[in-house]
């Protein structure tokens, strides 16, 4: 049985000076956006689709950054796709609680693997293969020790129990 498979999407802005990022609402921290990989839907349409879902937008697919092998049972293999906005706004979702736009300068708090894999995208080589290694198991004790409530959060949602309430005003 072949492991699972996910996506992620980076969108510059037109001057590649600021990233997209969304808030998750299961695990309440800044990450790309991105999914799991449907039963026989290609990576490059999944990830137009988990952008839509949890952004607004509709994307193109402008290029493969890179595919990201795990080494632990923490993250999936990924395929990272740079895209570009065609159509639609920024619009709060089931999963998402927040979509901006932030400058490479000054990025929030990001957990691993992202920013290497903004730097990745940062500098357009042709994709790269690359092991998972920022996503460990020492890594996670130490988050564990900083940021407990997240990283249960993040444990659950592995184990398909996701705390993702929405609050209606």
């Amino acid at each position: 049985m072949e492991s699972p498979k996910s996506v992620a999407g980076i969108i510059f802005s037109s001057d590649r000076t600021s990233v997209l990022l969304i808030k998750r609402r299961d695990v309440p921290v800044w990450v790309l956006p991105g999914g799991g990989i449907d039963l026989d839907e290609s990576a490059s349409s999944a990830i137009v689709r988990e952008i839509l879902e949890e952004t607004g937008f509709t994307v193109k697919v402008d290029r493969l950054v890179g595919d990201y092998i795990p080494i632990n049972r923490l993250s999936k293999r990924t395929f990272l796709y740079e895209c570009t906005i065609l159509d639609g706004s920024a619009k709060i979702t089931d999963e998402t609680q927040g979509i901006q736009f932030f400058s490479l300068k000054q990025l929030p708090p990001l957990p691993p693997p992202y920013l290497d894999w903004i730097q990745d995208a940062e500098n357009q080589l042709p994709p790269v293969q690359k092991k998972l290694v920022t996503v460990n198991y020492l890594e996670l004790m130490k988050l564990l020790i900083l940021h407990p409530i997240l990283v249960i959060r993040f444990l659950l949602a592995r184990l398909g129990l996701s705390i993702n309430s929405r609050e209606e005003k």
